[in-house]
């Protein structure tokens, strides 16, 4: 708009100033929530870098309880759990109780493949404070020996 066009018709302008306004309003509707209004969410990673985790909310499944579970889970071939083998990557816990898991395999031709992240989930949506669980397998980076624990390096005769 012009500056004489502003002049011969100031309520236009006015106008414009209402439709703005309530244009706000309904953009503020459908605005994400701040960052405070967000589930938060903890995260744990074998290598020990982990973005900003905090300690575990109230009701919410502890760490130390989710990494039980999954220790209870074997690969049917090697008599160590998968924890100690190495091949949990990481694990995130939310606000709300759900867990997300990245897992890997000894090799993409595992017979266990289908059957170890189902065992995974199912171990992990028994601890008290999940709600769900979800299990990923992923194949970067790959698994190798050097991920086992000393403890499974130990039962396996792998020094």
């Amino acid at each position: 708009m012009s500056t004489s066009e502003k002049l011969h018709a100031p309520d236009v302008l006015e106008t414009n100033h209402a439709v703005d306004s309530v244009s706000q309003e309904v953009l503020d509707e459908d605005r994400q929530p701040d960052e405070a209004e967000k589930p938060r969410v903890e995260s744990w990673t074998p290598d020990g870098v982990a973005p900003e985790a905090a300690g575990s909310p109230e009701g919410a499944a502890s760490e130390d309880a989710v990494i039980e579970a999954i220790a209870t889970v074997h690969d049917p071939e090697i008599p160590v759990n998968i924890y100690e083998l190495g091949l949990i990557y990481a694990i995130d816990l939310y606000d709300d109780g759900r867990v997300k898991i990245e897992m890997t395999l000894t090799a993409p031709n595992c017979p266990s493949a289908q059957e170890l992240p189902v065992q995974v989930k199912e171990a992990v949506e028994k601890v008290p404070g999940v709600t769900s669980a979800d299990v990923e397998v992923v194949w970067d980076p790959p698994w190798d020996m050097s991920r086992m624990s000393d403890e499974a390096r130990l039962a396996l005769n792998m020094f």
